[in-house]
């Protein structure tokens, strides 16, 4: 089995990296992120404040969350049989889920549920924040992508923008700074770079430019072809 994990930062396009590079690939791709925040969904619709740790946990281990892939090939979240592929992207629900991950309960639900996943399959692109020191120590190939604050925090408003949501870019910013704070301070697993990870800074970068520099990564690590294979 090949692993690729990717970890890094909020905002610093993990996701669209981790869903690109498994296509180019054939492989599955696995985001642990929006299993969080489908719990962080489903937590604030059943009124569970985000420091009930022990309700937060048990509502973890008997999540029923799902990826399944549109006619168009697209990957969307379900929850509960419900799609809520853009109901977790909001900046309430974000917030939320980082909220609600730095308890060790709900942690290792998490992790047992997304290290099971990865058992099943002979190629996966997994991408969270702590997908390289904690859910895969072992991958195959780790990726630390990372950007700097006022970049990411750019990127966040325009995806906020093209959801309809209009936020100011200092409030985005302030949220990513503390949302780095809380995601690298926090008692279990907290987001840090795993000491054998490629470090790839992608200021200024497409999203073409960061799959073809993390392609031509894979490559040189894993052996892989030239031309990568499309699936």
């Amino acid at each position: 089995m090949i692993v690729i994990a990717i970890d890094g930062p909020a905002g610093s396009g993990k996701s669209t990296l981790a869903k690109n590079l498994a296509q180019a690939l054939g492989f599955v791709y696995l985001d642990t992120g929006a299993m969080y925040r489908a719990l962080a969904l489903k937590a604030q619709r059943l009124g569970i404040r985000p420091d009930d740790a022990e309700r937060l946990a048990q509502l973890a281990e008997s999540l029923a969350v799902e990826f399944r892939r549109d006619a168009s090939g697209e990957q969307r979240v379900y929850l509960d049989g419900e799609d809520v592929s853009e109901a977790i992207r909001t900046p309430e629900v974000s917030n939320l889920a980082s909220q609600i991950s730095v308890h060790k309960g709900v942690r290792q639900a998490m992790v047992a549920r997304q290290r099971a996943i990865g058992a099943q399959v002979s190629g996966l692109v997994a991408e969270g924040r702590d997908t390289t020191t904690v859910v895969f120590p072992n991958a195959t190939l780790k990726i630390f992508l990372t950007a700097s604050p006022e970049e990411r925090a750019r990127r966040r408003q325009h995806q906020l923008q093209m959801q309809g949501i209009e936020v100011p870019y200092e409030q985005v910013l302030q949220e990513i700074l503390e949302r780095d704070q809380r995601d690298s301070t926090r008692a279990e697993s907290p987001l840090t770079e795993a000491p054998d990870a490629v470090r790839i800074v992608n200021d200024g970068w497409t999203k073409e430019q960061t799959l073809a520099y993390a392609l031509q990564i894979c490559r040189e690590r894993l052996g892989l072809p030239a031309e990568a294979p499309h699936g």
